[in-house]
């Protein structure tokens, strides 16, 4: 868990704000766009590497599954 404004932000709250955003009527665009931000919150809230770190992935692998899961539910356009 981390600290974010006075707010404690849980896995368990990305991951709610992750199937809201799945399970919504949303174009997949609007979806993708969310989707991205939510990714960048997780960086942010859970000190997530810029490059991969695998001591880090293996002291945080909830934290790095959750945020591949977010990721692969994007869909990326050219």
């Amino acid at each position: 868990m981390e600290r974010n404004g006075g707010f404690t932000v849980t896995l368990s709250d990305i991951n709610k704000r992750y199937k809201e955003i799945m399970f919504s009527d949303e174009s997949q665009q609007v979806k993708t766009t969310k989707l991205s931000r939510l990714m960048t919150e997780m960086e942010g809230q859970f000190s997530i590497p810029m490059l991969r770190d695998e001591e880090w992935e293996k002291e945080n692998r909830k934290v790095i599954a959750l945020y591949r899961k977010i990721s692969k539910s994007r869909v990326l356009s050219d």
